[in-house]
């Protein structure tokens, strides 16, 4: 019994043995089916139950570690995904709050629930710590903790179960889902293509490319020039003449502009001479970050056109005006001996994107605590704070968008941020779970059935609802939806579940989007609650 006490109570061991257990138990399949990382919180809470601790300390800093590289990743594309879908998924979010709200309500009612216990339900059904620290306030009364100590296990577990089935009850492929939500966020971005013309029209021949405005009034580029069976890189002055060939890059739409102000296209293909070549190249240079192709100025300083830019896996138009993200691959012409010094200027080192600098990691945290410690007083009977997840969520996904402030880049390398990400989400589950288990039979005996199948009800249906508006209302796609579903539960285990099923950053952005407004709308109905 004292080998069995002692074994417990070596923290550090529990805390790698409930990990080792997680993960062997995620691995395996039941028809298809597994749980993968999110069963290491089941393992956690029949520990929790046989009596094992883990320090707070611990849960604390899986939290911050996996929110804030979650805020990272889903800064570049969240302003881009509220503006395109950003009222879809606020309605998401609405359906699921209040319609818990609601529910909590009618159970006050038929079951004549004690009102603190019944908003420590609600706040535990819906995963939220703010919640719970709002209730608490405006009643006044501990029994929100019971409340809460009750359904939180079981908002925790169904979210994650409700998260991890969807997609193989209904058959769905991932791969599809994946390549489904890329061909919409893409939607706007039309395909690159290249084609040679001949310069016939009258209006053309004698002009140089920068009087012809062919940038500004095409929106393509002439990457090379042939003259006399000379081929060469444009520059702003070349002179066009008649019967010269020009190989054009841009959009469908871009290089019928071009046609319609040079003249006729030509199947004739435009090779350079030896001393030229096409040559890709790596952004990893932090001091070119954020920069535009404006001020990298590399056809004045190199004769060297930028024709083509690929950023995670998306071919975009090269514009004066596109600003460079860590990662990012340009394609440019240039003649052979300045390929070392623009290799210089841009970094092209892979093994660049493995480094880490910790000091933006940890500065970033700490405004994003400072920022979560803010609290807004609306008059006596308000308050309102962002609390430690929504503060290091929004600070990250502001400081994702931005990359880069002077020689500080806040980026991360997708390998280092998934790391981290997987290392703060095993902590925090790993304690989430141990602390649960420890209460969660103890809490059944004293209060019965009738508060867990509350708790239960006040979880599951929101979700059903909130996935039936999602899907035939407003035909979100599937990655995007389960995302949508965790922020509006505020339920970061449940983002875990639906992170590990994809490569995918939708369930990411989604949540990040959904989440602040879950949140706060939250807390004003708690607020409003305690008050009926």
């Amino acid at each position: 019994m004292r080998l069995k006490m002692e074994f417990l109570n070596n923290s550090y061991l529990i805390l790698f043995l409930i990990i080792c257990l997680g993960f062997m138990l995620g691995n395996l399949k039941v028809k298809g089916i597994s749980l993968d990382i999110s069963a290491i919180i089941f393992v956690a809470l029949i520990f929790g139950h046989l009596g094992a601790t883990l320090p707070d300390i611990l849960e604390k800093i899986g939290l911050i570690l996996f929110i804030y590289t979650i805020g990272l990743q889903a800064g570049p594309g969240f302003f881009e995904a509220f503006k395109d879908q950003g009222k879809n998924l606020i309605v998401i979010a609405v359906v699921v709050v209040l319609s818990a709200t609601l529910l909590t309500y009618i159970a006050i009612l038929i079951f004549d629930i004690d009102k603190p216990i019944a908003i420590g339900l609600l706040s535990g059904a819906l995963t939220s710590t703010p919640g719970l620290a709002a209730g608490i306030d405006v009643t006044k009364s501990n029994l929100v903790s019971i409340g809460y100590g009750i359904a939180y296990p079981l908002g925790v577990i169904l979210v994650i179960i409700f998260v991890r089935l969807y997609p193989q009850l209904f058959k769905l492929n991932i791969d599809d889902l994946e390549k489904e939500y890329k061909q919409k966020m893409t939607a706007h971005q039309k395909p690159i293509f290249t084609r040679n013309f001949i310069v016939e029209n009258n209006s053309a021949i004698g002009m140089s490319i920068e009087q012809l405005g062919v940038r500004e009034m095409t929106k393509g580029i002439i990457s090379r020039v042939k003259h006399n069976d000379h081929v060469f890189t444009p520059t702003p002055q070349t002179v066009l003449h008649k019967n010269d060939l020009l190989k054009a890059v841009g959009t469908e739409d871009a290089l019928k502009r071009i046609g319609l102000l040079i003249g006729s296209t030509t199947d004739e293909e435009l090779y350079f001479n030896e001393e030229y070549v096409v040559q890709s190249f790596l952004i990893t240079k932090p001091q070119v970050v954020n920069k535009n192709l404006t001020q990298l100025n590399l056809r004045a300083k190199y004769d060297a056109t930028i024709t083509r830019l690929r950023r995670s896996g998306i071919e975009l138009s090269a514009s004066p005006r596109t600003k460079l993200q860590m990662g990012d691959k340009i394609t440019l012409v240039c003649a052979k001996n300045h390929i070392q010094n623009i290799s210089e200027i841009l970094g092209d080192d892979n093994t660049n994107l493995s480094d880490t600098d910790f000091f933006p990691i940890a500065t970033g945290i700490v405004l994003g605590i400072l920022i979560g410690q803010i609290s807004l007083n609306f008059g006596a009977s308000f308050q309102f704070s962002l609390g430690l997840t929504g503060g290091i969520l929004i600070v990250a996904m502001l400081l994702g968008r931005l990359g880069k402030t002077g020689p500080v880049l806040w980026s991360m390398s997708g390998t280092a941020n998934n790391l981290l990400r997987q290392l703060g989400l095993m902590l925090f589950l790993a304690s989430v779970g141990t602390k649960a288990g420890a209460t969660f039979v103890e809490t059944f005996n004293q209060y019965g059935i009738n508060l867990f199948i509350v708790g239960a009800v006040v979880t599951f249906f929101p979700m059903l609802l909130a996935t039936i508006v999602a899907r035939i209302f407003l035909k979100l796609n599937i990655l995007s939806m389960l995302g949508t579903l965790t922020g509006a539960m505020t339920s970061t285990p449940g983002l875990a579940a639906t992170d590990s099923l994809t490569k995918s950053n939708a369930p990411a952005v989604a949540y990040a989007t959904v989440y602040p407004i879950a949140m706060v709308l939250l807390i004003l109905c708690i607020q409003l609650l305690g008050r009926l």
